[in-house]
């Protein structure tokens, strides 16, 4: 059979080592748009998040060492649920092969280090990266070639965590209709505070090293762009940041993790019973902060630390909340509203099952 993936232009594996993903995605030219001009384009109807990207700076030397912090703090954890996460998917397929399809950037470092484990476990993995995009789905052109080479029944999503499950939504809508695939998808993550997730390593809002960085932890690519012209989906290779690169780094710093590991236990699927629980308390707080702010349109509403993390990076916030400000899991998050001159609130409990939260800017 000839290679269906063979006929596609990539950016390959980017800054990973070949053997250990392939990004099917395609390569693109465009200008960037500034934070600040992009917030107003999305809260404006104007524009897609997924039709703009913004220049990525190189992580500070603060945010550097918050990052080598986290890896010092939860590494071994990490290395753990991957272990685990790794054992019940062997278990789970039981076919000669196994699919890992991440979803570009979170899933992929994590899907990584699955791979490897699988690898060990005398499995035959292949593992690759590809874009999934809120109110858009999944890059059908890249899982139609994997499909055709593996078959859907070998396949695994991965992702890095859920926030209020609007990936996993996506997921779900997209191949509501595709009977190649069981009804409730495949995902794996690591956190899953949410109860959205097929599998995950815990429920807990922890701080996962790899979602702290961006791009330098993540084959140095961007996040995913939608093909205006068809085809892949899209990113921008970050040739700026080549000597902050720390994508095999660490994932070699967590293999050695596990490599240290003792027994590790299979992880297990969520029952009805604590699916159920754990959504109705995710939404429970979704629902207080959208009332509480005059939300209408949940998008703004970022829980958990990665979710927040990422849109104080990315978006414009209004307002930042954690559960303790003296919560080392929190310092990056505290570090990057100190820079933008965004105040946090401590708002405890109310915060449910999350760390922290980020509301974005509301329409103009």
């Amino acid at each position: 059979m000839s290679n269906p993936l063979a006929t596609l232009s990539t950016v390959g594996s980017g800054s990973y080592a070949p053997e250990d993903v392939h990004f099917l995605l395609q390569r693109v030219q465009m200008s960037f748009t500034t934070v600040e001009e992009k917030e107003l384009l999305i809260q404006t109807n104007r524009k897609h998040y997924s039709e703009m990207i913004s220049f990525e700076q190189a992580p500070t030397d603060v945010h550097k060492g918050l990052y080598t912090h986290a890896l010092a703090r939860n590494g071994a954890r990490m290395a753990s649920n991957v272990q685990s996460l790794a054992l019940a998917l062997s278990a789970a397929y039981t076919g000669p092969s196994i699919a890992l399809v991440s979803f570009v950037r979170a899933g992929v470092p994590l899907g990584v280090l699955l791979r490897r484990a699988l690898v060990e476990m005398g499995r035959d993995t292949h593992h690759y990266g590809v874009s999934i995009i809120r109110d858009r789905g999944i890059d059908m052109v890249a899982l139609e070639a994997i499909i055709q080479l593996h078959g859907a029944e070998k396949i695994a999503f991965v992702d890095g965590w859920t926030g209020k499950g609007a990936i996993s939504d996506e997921l779900k809508r997209t191949l509501d209709d595709d009977k190649r695939f069981p009804e409730e998808p495949r995902l794996v993550v690591l956190a899953d505070p949410c109860g959205r997730a097929w599998l995950a390593g815990s429920a807990e809002d922890w701080i996962i090293p790899s979602g702290i960085l961006g791009a330098t932890v993540s084959g140095l690519v961007s996040r995913t762009i939608w093909p205006t012209q068809g085809g892949l989906h899209g990113c921008v290779t970050y040739d700026h940041l080549p000597k902050h690169d720390v994508t095999r780094e660490f994932i070699d710093k967590i293999e050695a993790e596990r490599g240290a590991l003792g027994e590790v236990y299979p992880a297990t699927p969520w029952t009805n019973e604590q699916r159920l629980e754990l959504q109705a308390s995710a939404d429970d707080v979704v629902s207080s902060l959208a009332t509480r702010f005059g939300i209408f349109n949940l998008n703004r509403v970022k829980p958990g630390i990665a979710e927040a993390t990422r849109a104080v990076l990315r978006r414009v916030p209004d307002h930042v909340l954690v559960r303790d400000s003296n919560d080392s899991d929190v310092q990056l998050l505290m570090h990057l509203t100190d820079r933008a001159g965004v105040t946090v609130e401590e708002a405890g409990a109310d915060l449910g099952p999350y760390r922290a939260a980020t509301i974005t800017r509301s329409p103009i």
